[in-house]
């Protein structure tokens, strides 16, 4: 594991780094590329899903960089259309088949899609293929309490990690809350709020300037101390350097109110509810 990234404990015992790297949209030669640089660069934790197209590219990228498999967290995610209980235990196997890969550090349902109402069996699935070694340990995205308290209650088995749309517009203190009682880690995506410019506001560069940082440093700095991690996403390697660099400052309690004090009840930026958004 990379010496200078701290890690955190799941549920079950599987230890994941404090931040991870984010590989939507990278595809292609470009796209291995990117991510064997940010392997060899000391990313550790590597997210991607089925439905990205790129789990190929992932396990290329794996191959070609200098660091060994076994010391990469590989996450995959399990789409919509297949929660039925045998197309989402052949839809793991495809996700291997696309990696090249013997098993998956973590495999998440994507979306819990609850007009469909299949998650639940989806989630037996994927117990099944924990236990046939396809997956060490597993996870949900995009699930809301009432979504986990259900598989819980049906199955017996809490996720390991659920991860969610989490930026300073959206801090998700609630959702937060009610994954910590399960002893369900939090994890990130959009931590920077894609496409918004936060990290040029005064108050956040005022708070960068501070620790000779920059404002998306600062701001992944800010999720790493509210317990969840952040899975940014980037194809330069100056800026996926820069998104490692953030463990040798702590933000103070009030700079973290002022980065939290930007977040809305609903601050959600493309409108996915998980409560009716379907994603197939």
């Amino acid at each position: 594991m990379n010496q200078n990234v701290p890690e955190l404990t799941l549920n079950d015992g599987l230890k994941v780094p404090a931040i991870g790297l984010g590989t939507y949209s990278l595809k292609g030669e470009e796209g291995v590329k990117a991510m064997a640089a940010a392997m060899d660069a000391g990313y550790r934790l590597i997210d991607t899903a089925f439905n990205y197209e790129n789990e190929g590219a992932v396990g290329k990228a794996i191959k070609r960089s200098s660091v060994a498999r076994e010391e990469l967290l590989i996450c995959s995610k399990l789409p919509g259309r297949r929660h039925a209980y045998k197309e989402a235990l052949v839809t793991i196997e495809e996700s291997l088949y696309r990696a090249d890969l013997d098993y998956y550090d973590l495999y998440l349902i994507h979306w819990p899609n609850p007009k469909q109402d299949v998650y639940v069996e989806a989630w037996q699935a994927m117990i099944e293929a924990k236990k046939r070694g396809y997956i060490r340990s597993i996870g949900v995205s995009n699930f809301l309490p009432e979504h986990i308290d259900r598989l819980i209650k049906e199955t017996g088995a809490a996720p390991s990690l659920n991860q969610v749309e989490l930026h300073p517009f959206f801090d998700q203190a609630y959702q937060r809350k009610k994954d910590a009682e399960h002893g369900i880690v939090t994890e990130s995506w959009s931590p920077l709020g894609r496409g918004n410019d936060i990290v040029q506001d005064e108050q956040i560069v005022r708070i960068a300037e501070a620790h000779g940082k920059t404002g998306a440093q600062v701001i992944l700095r800010w999720h790493t101390q509210l317990g969840a991690i952040p899975i940014p996403k980037s194809g330069s390697l100056q800026h996926q350097k820069e998104n490692l660099d953030i463990f040798d400052f702590e933000l103070t309690a009030e700079e973290m109110d002022v980065i939290s004090s930007f977040s809305r009840e609903d601050g959600r930026l493309w409108g996915q509810d998980p409560s009716t958004y379907e994603e197939f």
